[in-house]
């Protein structure tokens, strides 16, 4: 590249100084390239690049990175209307202002000129002071298209990063800080979107309660550091037991888990919550303050519903809470279906009224027998 420093710039290469005016001539003539340095070499802040074989124009361009380009329309090998073609195809000078210079005032030229996207036409050798006022004023303007973009480059860069960052506070804010699994508002937000779509598919809904056994009574005798490692240990195993992304596991309470299961029903459930539950018990973590095992256990709930008007997502909780009673209260260890929660209920409601109902002999009437029928309904009320 022939060159002629006018005033030095202290920017790195291929990076354009916001301030700094870079004219690049292409003109097979070494006569022009002298007048037109010797109009400019008394400017400051302006650097000036020649370059006399057009088939190098692009190239150095690209690597001078010019503010302007001063360009002949007539030059051997590459006609000037082809090259400026060649500049606005380039995705690197495409944008950059071309000032095309001609031998001639030639109205069909110009207009041709100014069809491909020149951006300012001047006859040859051009005035001094005409030739320096355009060179500014197209300067000025396409510096401040390069800070428009860079500004528009950096909101958008700011507003990626601020994107991550809410979704980084959004993660944080719905996780557990004990266990690392969702927390219980993460689980009331998740529900309530599942059991939208579930209504709107008409899906069936699937939610598993469980509670560690007799955690309490672990807390009292290993401690509290013993405890919160126990919730850890086994909100993973809890949380590695789902099947699929759209599952939830959360920390419900306490020593309370559960796990949102969207379009499973109520085998598949079952089959999610016997994993789980083989899960902790591999972990075989001691407890032996414990009387369902030697080592810690859970206890699980199962409910499943498909969502319809008048049915609550507080009612598949009070579902699947009232099934975890039941497997606490039958030897915990295991986990209980509501469904069949509801069908013994529905048994012993019927058992008890046709006890009431049928008429008894005075010897077959028992203090015994009185007591067993009140157990039944009382199981009845609990269940």
């Amino acid at each position: 590249m022939n060159k002629d420093k006018i005033i030095k710039s202290d920017a790195a290469p291929n990076e354009v100084p916001f301030t700094m005016t870079r004219v690049l001539l292409v003109d097979d003539q070494p006569i022009v390239a002298e007048a037109i340095r010797r109009m400019l070499v008394t400017e400051e802040n302006l650097e000036y690049h020649y370059c006399t074989d057009p088939a190098r124009a692009i190239a150095e361009a690209v690597e001078f990175q010019p503010t302007v380009i001063l360009q002949d329309l007539v030059m051997p090998d590459i006609d000037g209307m082809m090259l400026l073609r060649f500049f606005r195809a380039n995705p690197e000078t495409k944008n950059i202002p071309i000032i095309v210079m001609s031998s001639k005032e030639d109205p069909k030229i110009k207009s041709e000129a100014f069809e491909l996207q020149a951006s300012d036409y001047l006859v040859k050798i051009p005035d001094k002071i005409e030739l320096i006022a355009r060179v500014r004023a197209h300067t000025r303007s396409y510096l401040a298209h390069l800070q428009r973009d860079e500004a528009y480059r950096a909101l958008h860069d700011m507003q990626i990063e601020l994107e991550k960052t809410n979704k980084e506070l959004q993660r944080l804010t719905s996780l557990d800080g004990l266990t690392g699994i969702a927390n219980r508002r993460r689980f009331d937000e998740y529900l309530d979107q599942e059991w939208m779509r579930a209504a709107r598919g008409n899906k069936v809904v699937s939610l598993i309660l469980m509670d560690i056994d007799h955690f309490k009574t672990y807390n009292d005798n290993y401690g509290h550091q013993g405890g919160d490692e126990v919730l850890r240990r086994v909100a993973q195993a809890i949380d590695q037991g789902t099947n699929r992304p759209g599952d939830l596991a959360a920390r419900y309470g306490g020593e309370e888990f559960a796990i949102i299961l969207p379009d499973t029903d109520p085998d598949g459930a079952e089959i999610v919550a016997e994993k789980i539950r083989q899960s902790v018990e591999k972990l075989g973590i001691p407890h032996a303050h414990s009387s369902a095992a030697d080592y810690v256990t859970i206890s699980m709930g199962v409910a499943s519903v498909i969502p319809r008007e008048g049915i609550l997502p507080s009612m598949l909780i009070v579902a699947a809470d009232e099934a975890l009673y039941e497997a606490k209260h039958t030897g915990r260890n295991r986990f209980v279906n509501a469904h069949d929660v509801k069908k013994a209920g529905a048994m012993l409601k019927k058992n008890a009224k046709e006890a009431q109902e049928k008429p008894l002999a005075e010897s077959e009437v028992k203090p015994a027998k009185k007591k067993n029928v009140k157990d039944k309904v009382k199981i009845l009320r609990t269940g």
